[in-house]
């Protein structure tokens, strides 16, 4: 009976050119025995789809996290969803987490205490800043995994329909009802690295403040390349 009670998490993975990271992803997360897993690509030219052949599910989708995403909370059948990115992985715990979460009503969502899989101090900070944020002001990025009851995500009205910042847009949703569960998610350095830390650091948080202060999602997004 317990185990039962820990297996109505649908995971939604939004995938674009990651053959090299989604089997692994994919592998790694049946360790924690989820509902399901989703991945929903959105027009991959690598062999990213063969790759996630291993999920429950692989749906295809208008490119955008948003489009992909929203497509795979369609399709879930957990009453509970977590937005995971492929390149990122879970502590072990992760997903009775997300149960125990729940436990406590008055909970809208949460999201995990982030690492990024490097080492340095560098990195470090951006871990204890990414936690400060969603704590002192409810805004939860896309790699921390966001989880919520998937009634509260249809009845928020899931991810507005934009190309860029979704993650952040939606949190505004939540009105700071949102928790960082101790477990941690470990999120992949390749940005930083090819970008730089500093500078990328910079990018999101110049980002972020634009986009709160009214700039279209779409016209930053031009300003955030992708690294794949």
């Amino acid at each position: 009976m317990q185990t039962a009670a820990f297996v109505s998490v649908s995971i939604i993975i939004p995938t674009w050119n990651e053959a090299p990271n989604i089997a692994a992803t994919i592998a790694d997360l049946r360790t924690q025995t989820p509902h399901e897993i989703i991945v929903v690509d959105g027009g991959s030219t690598d062999d990213t789809i063969e790759q996630a052949q291993s999920a429950d599910r692989v749906l295809v989708a208008e490119p955008g996290r948003a489009f992909q995403m929203n497509a795979g909370a369609e399709a879930a059948m957990g009453d509970k969803l977590l937005f995971l990115h492929a390149d990122c992985r879970l502590e072990r715990g992760g997903i009775r987490a997300i149960e125990r979460t729940f436990h406590r009503p008055t909970i809208l969502a949460g999201c995990f205490s982030m690492r990024v899989d490097a080492e340095g101090w560098g990195f470090r900070s951006i871990d204890a800043c990414a936690t400060a944020r969603v704590r002192f002001t409810g805004i939860v990025y896309g790699d921390q995994g966001l989880f919520l009851r998937k009634s509260d995500f249809f009845r928020l009205g899931g991810f507005p329909r934009i190309r860029f910042m979704e993650d952040i847009f939606f949190s505004q949703r939540l009105n700071g009802r949102v928790v960082v569960v101790n477990e941690k998610i470990f999120v992949s350095p390749r940005r930083w690295q090819k970008v730089g830390l500093i500078a990328q650091t910079l990018t999101n948080w110049t980002l972020t403040a634009m986009a709160l202060a009214g700039v279209s999602p779409d016209r930053l997004a031009e300003y955030y390349p992708r690294v794949r």
